[in-house]
């Protein structure tokens, strides 16, 4: 019998601050302007809740009947393990997917700005193409990459325009920057797994570039949301609060640089994720604080 434990594991909750923290940012870019709305950013943060819960439920069910979660170093799946059936794991992601819908469209409705049912339109089957469909793009390297688009720029762009009705040149830095932390954390645990998925037959980014090749760029996108914070920091100084995080990001980055791999990158994983956090807080306390 699934228990409730067993579905918060499977939402994947140490990661769902990829989701908070863009909304958290774009919020407080919205702020800035003298713009914030309480309710548009609510909705925002439901809809990318919901919808990265649901990736993460169709994730597991379509690597679990792929059978090519069986040699993963990582935590177990729900489907995998079989503590849940595969028909019931895809239920969950399809009501997941529901949930973010609907908020989509209050969202659509608050603000007036209904062209982003566009957007929806995209996110919504990229939460599911990323390893639920006959050709994902997860298993042909591109999940960085669309990570780092909807969980940067769509999402914190996306928030603060629903208030503000516009977007600043300092936003778009921070929207990348924050991206970066989605995608590091989507890409140590790419590296911690490249056997299995070698095996397995999923060309992710880190089996497609190799082992060392891999590394290199890991580090470079640990490192260069502190930069991000740096030139945020030209147009609301506080932001530069977010390079208090180059210390941890140069030990995270040298870590995986000199090749740690399994689960000697648990800890790194851990560390990623505070560092996300806190990355996000200080981005939107610096930016709030102008």
């Amino acid at each position: 019998m699934t228990t409730a434990q067993d579905w918060i594991d499977g939402a994947r909750p140490r990661t769902l601050w990829t989701s908070v923290s863009p909304v958290a940012v774009g919020s407080a870019a919205a702020g800035a302007l003298g713009a914030f709305r309480p309710l548009p950013a609510l909705l925002a943060l439901v809809v990318g809740l919901a919808l990265q819960i649901a990736s993460n439920y169709a994730n597991d069910y379509a690597d679990g009947v792929r059978g090519t979660d069986v040699n993963r170093v990582g935590p177990s799946r729900l489907v995998a393990s079989g503590r849940a059936r595969p028909s019931v794991v895809k239920r969950a992601a399809y009501i997941a997917s529901g949930i973010g819908a609907l908020a989509g469209l209050a969202l659509c409705a608050v603000s007036g700005q209904w062209w982003l049912i566009v957007v929806g339109g995209l996110a919504i089957p990229a939460a599911w193409a990323y390893t639920a469909t006959s050709n994902p793009y997860g298993y042909r390297g591109w999940g960085e990459a669309v990570v780092w688009i909807f969980f940067g720029p769509v999402a914190l762009l996306g928030t603060m325009f629903t208030q503000a009705g516009t977007i600043t040149w300092w936003a778009v830095v921070a929207s990348a920057s924050v991206g970066l932390y989605a995608v590091a954390l989507l890409m140590v645990n790419n590296i911690r797994d490249i056997e299995g998925d070698a095996l397995a037959g999923k060309r992710t980014l880190a089996v497609r570039l190799g082992d060392h090749r891999v590394r290199r760029l890991f580090a470079f996108v640990v490192l260069a949301p502190v930069a991000g914070a740096i030139l945020v920091g030209l147009a609301m100084p506080w932001a530069m609060l977010g390079a208090l995080l180059a210390l941890p990001s140069l030990i995270v980055a040298v870590t995986v640089w000199v090749g740690a791999s399994g689960v000697a990158l648990k800890p790194v994983f851990l560390g990623l994720s505070a560092m996300g956090m806190a990355y996000g807080i200080l981005l939107t306390i610096g930016i709030a604080l102008g």
